[in-house]
């Protein structure tokens, strides 16, 4: 049976250079599957599941067991070109989800209910701020259990069952609670759907008792899955067209600058196009970071204020008109709020809206739609990238180390530097590898994430899992804090039991650096780990693991060229030990404009 369903192409950059991560725009592909027969093991409701993941892309699951959910995970199982990944608790499960989400384009995890589906929640919340599709899947209670009013094990011990669909219905798009068959089809199928157009997670709740059964609606299988494209509103986007040009092409000079909401709306391509045409002074914010290829000629760095990249801040905030899109100002990425932009200098293009200046908005106009007809509209002006060139100094290296000097922050990064390629990808911790990580200059294919909005410690441990298992060809560079380490550890397990060839460096530094610069207390202190003792004995002679302890850059540099050369096919642990005052200068700033903004007095009654 030839049949069209849904599938994510990778949204490709120009000129073969980094653009949008496989996160791309939803197309029809043709596929050819053989009928299903009534009555078989393939026509039951786990499988029909099962079958939908593996049409959208996702070929890897990341699941904790639980009594609810044991039947849809053999189904799960069952399905060729599925793979079950389990994970040590359902935070990470979520968290690898989202990393693999990044990469894909959407991730898929399997927990129990309430108890599964309450510890995944937060890893679920980050997804949703981060504006990625994500098909979280609950093993629910007994069809016949709904109404009855008996009190249920893995409850709050009452007898609605509700409690946990309530949590989800604020951090997901859509919800589905799957408890007869007769409409499951639907709901399966209009879930996934909207996670796809919403770029959004969506929680499916599934009966433990339905997964086996066989039902006619999943008999023909696969039936046409296909997502309606959005479109601009034509008059609205001559119009949103028409009102920038005259707007920017008035201006001496203007510039660029990609926001993160350029992924959402899968805009990555025809940014540059507009930046290739226009020769602005092309700019990044710090979440945007990877989106947008930093080989492009007129690329400046990372706009974040007061401590955006060397020379930035002071082009994008002198410009008499800039174009933010897919912009998220919130009081991180402001710092503190202490952006120096003014609104009549700006046009702000979301992801289906146009905001020029103080005048008029248009909505129903897509980014990428506007985009490419502004490129089309615009009179090139180079002026803001010639004046960043006449004043650019380049930056200077770190002081150069005595011998068996203690190891710093800066050397480190500066031997990290080294190692990107197209065939690697930087997961940057929430802490002081925000800042780090953004100073290092990505080669063309080298990818990026981190999680800016919801800033959640301990994400990387579970986003590197997923992230590496959606791109096996790159080996992931993961950079932690000791206090986010201890917050999701336990999953480097899972990255062993993957086979996954992840080097993570360790950064250990005796506590919470980043609270610290904002408001030091004796919280920030965390007792000190041995985290290469602590992963061997995860290792436990199983896979391939090898853990190194750094304390000066003479031993970083042999660390680095073993896990680089005859350990590049083992997962490599490499724990740097610095002082805990040693801190970007970058987090110093940001941190004292980010607590001024937390410590401001109440308003006037």
């Amino acid at each position: 049976m030839d049949t069209k369903i849904c599938s994510l192409d990778v949204c490709k950059p120009t000129s073969g250079n980094i653009g949008c991560p496989p996160n791309g725009v939803v197309s029809a592909i043709h596929g050819s599957v053989s009928p299903t027969v009534f009555n078989s093991p393939e026509a039951t409701l786990g499988r029909h599941l099962a079958r939908r993941l593996v049409q959208i892309g996702v070929n890897d699951v990341f699941s904790v067991p639980g009594d609810f959910n044991l039947t849809l995970l053999d189904h799960l199982l069952a399905e060729p070109g599925l793979n079950l990944i389990g994970c040590c608790n359902e935070l990470n499960a979520g968290y690898a989800a989202d990393g693999y989400a990044r990469s894909r384009g959407v991730g898929a995890c399997v927990v129990t209910f309430t108890v599964g589906g309450l510890s995944v929640l937060n890893a679920i919340a980050g997804a949703y701020s981060e504006n990625l599709p994500l098909i979280c899947i609950v093993g629910g209670p007994n069809s016949n259990d709904y109404g009855t009013n008996r009190i249920l094990h893995h409850t709050i011990g009452l007898p609605d069952f509700s409690q946990e669909l309530r949590c989800f219905q604020t951090i997901t798009c859509y919800q589905a609670v799957v408890n007869n068959l007769e409409d499951a089809h639907e709901l399966i199928d209009t879930a996934i759907s909207t996670s796809l157009k919403e770029s959004k997670p969506v929680y499916i709740s599934i009966s433990c008792n339905l997964p086996a059964i066989p039902h006619p609606t999943f008999s023909c299988e696969p039936v046409p899955f296909s997502l309606s494209p959005k479109l601009s509103n034509k008059l609205g986007l001559e119009a949103a067209v028409e009102a920038a040009a005259e707007f920017l092409n008035k201006a001496v000079k203007p510039v660029l600058v990609g926001g993160p909401k350029l992924r959402v709306a899968k805009a990555c391509e025809q940014f540059v196009e507009l930046a290739d045409t226009s020769g602005y002074a092309l700019a990044v914010m710090p979440s945007a970071k990877g989106l947008v290829p930093e080989q492009h000629p007129h690329f400046i760095g990372t706009y974040w204020g007061a401590v955006s990249t060397a020379f930035c801040a002071e082009i994008v905030e002198s410009a008499d008109a800039y174009l933010f899109a897919g912009p998220i100002f919130n009081d991180y990425s402001s710092v503190g709020y202490s952006l120096l932009l003014k609104k009549e200098k700006a046009i702000i293009v979301q992801p289906d809206r146009v905001v020029i200046a103080n005048g008029p908005t248009f909505g129903c106009v897509l980014m990428r739609d506007f985009l490419r007809e502004l490129a089309k509209r615009i009179k090139r002006n180079a002026t803001a990238y010639e004046n960043y060139n006449r004043i650019f100094v380049p930056e200077g290296k770190p002081l150069k180390s005595a011998p068996q000097e203690p190891l710093r922050v800066n050397v480190m990064f500066q031997h990290i530097q080294k190692m990107l390629s197209s065939e690697t990808a930087v997961i940057a911790e929430t802490g002081d590898s925000w800042f780090n990580c953004q100073k290092l200059k990505l080669p063309e294919g080298c990818g990026y994430e981190f999680q800016m909005q919801y800033g959640s410690i301990g994400w990387s441990v579970g986003a590197t899992l997923g992230y590496a298992q959606a791109v096996p060809e790159k080996r992931v560079i993961a950079c932690i804090g000791d206090g986010s380490f201890q917050v999701t550890a336990q999953d480097v397990s899972t990255m062993l039991r993957c086979g996954q060839k992840t080097i993570i460096f360790l950064i250990n530094n005796g506590g919470y650096t980043i609270e610290v610069e904002i408001h030091d207390g004796p919280y920030n202190v965390i007792k000190n780990w041995n985290y290469t003792g602590f992963v061997e004995a995860i290792h436990n002679g199983e896979g391939k693991c090898w853990t190194a302890k750094v304390h000066t850059e003479e031993e970083l540099i042999k660390a680095i060229e073993t896990a680089t050369g005859p350990k590049k096919d083992s997962l490599c642990f490499i724990e740097v030990i610095v002082h805990k005052d040693d801190t970007s200068k970058e987090l110093l700033e940001w941190g004292s404009r980010v607590s001024a903004a937390n410590s401001r007095p109440p308003n006037p009654q």
